[in-house]
C-alpha cells in the first residue's frame, strides 16, 4: 500500500523531465558514473540538470572552476559559503547536499548545521565569519558593497583573488539555488547522513 504521507511529486527528483542515464550523451554519462563510483550514488543535481546537456556542461565547468581551484580559501571554506548563502535563499537541496560535503571536508559533524541556522554563532573563526558576512551581503544586497567591506576582508587577511572567489561562489550558487527551488529538486537521501559520524 502506498504511504499516504507522500504525494506523487514528493518522490520525484525534479518537476521537469529527468532523462535516463543510458539516454545521456556519453561524456555526461561517464561523468555521472565516475561520481557514482566515488560517492556511491549520483547526486540528483546532475540528473535534474541533464535535461539540458549543454547547460549541465557549462554549470559543471563553472562549478569546478570555483570550487576545486587552489587559492586562499580552503575547500571547506568554499562549502561554508554555499551553505550560508543557500540558507539565505532557502534552498533545501543545496543546504542539505553542500552541508554534507562541508561536514566531510571540514571533518566536523556540527559545522554545517550551525552555519545553516546562524553562522554568526557557529564554531568557526572570526575570519570565516567575516567571509560569510560578506557572502551574505553579496547574496542579499550586493548593490550596497563598498570599500569598507573590502577593507574589513583585507584586515582578515583575504586577498583580492579571495574576494573574487567569495563573490563568484555566492553568485553561482544564487543561480543554482533559484533553479533548484523552481524545479523542486529533491536531495538524495544519502546526503542526510554523510559526515554525521566522526571517523
Amino acid at each position: 500500500m502506498k504511504d499516504a504521507s507522500l504525494s506523487d511529486t514528493e518522490a520525484k527528483i525534479s518537476r521537469f523531465p529527468v532523462p535516463k542515464l543510458d539516454d545521456l550523451p556519453e561524456d555526461l554519462k561517464a561523468m555521472m558514473l565516475a561520481v557514482q563510483e566515488k560517492a556511491g550514488f549520483i547526486p540528483n543535481v546532475f540528473l535534474s540538470l541533464a535535461w539540458r546537456p549543454d547547460e549541465l556542461r557549462a554549470f559543471m565547468a563553472y562549478h569546478d572552476a570555483l570550487m576545486e581551484r587552489d587559492g586562499g580559501l580552503s575547500k571547506a571554506e568554499r562549502e561554508m559559503i554555499v551553505v550560508a548563502t543557500s540558507a539565505e535563499n532557502r534552498c533545501g537541496y543545496c543546504v542539505i547536499a553542500h552541508g554534507a560535503i562541508l561536514r566531510v571536508r571540514a571533518k566536523n559533524t556540527l559545522v554545517a548545521d550551525q552555519i545553516t541556522m546562524n553562522f554568526r554563532k557557529a564554531d568557526i573563526t572570526h575570519r570565516q565569519k567575516a567571509m560569510l558576512d560578506f557572502a551574505v551581503k553579496v547574496a542579499n544586497a550586493s548593490h550596497t558593497i563598498d570599500e569598507s567591506d573590502y577593507d574589513h576582508l583585507y584586515e582578515q587577511g583575504f586577498s583580492e583573488s579571495d574576494i573574487w572567489d567569495i563573490t563568484g561562489i555566492t553568485a553561482f550558487f544564487g543561480m543554482s539555488n533559484r533553479i533548484a527551488n523552481v524545479i523542486s529538486m529533491r536531495p538524495n537521501d544519502e546526503f542526510y547522513s554523510m559526515g554525521r559520524a566522526p571517523k
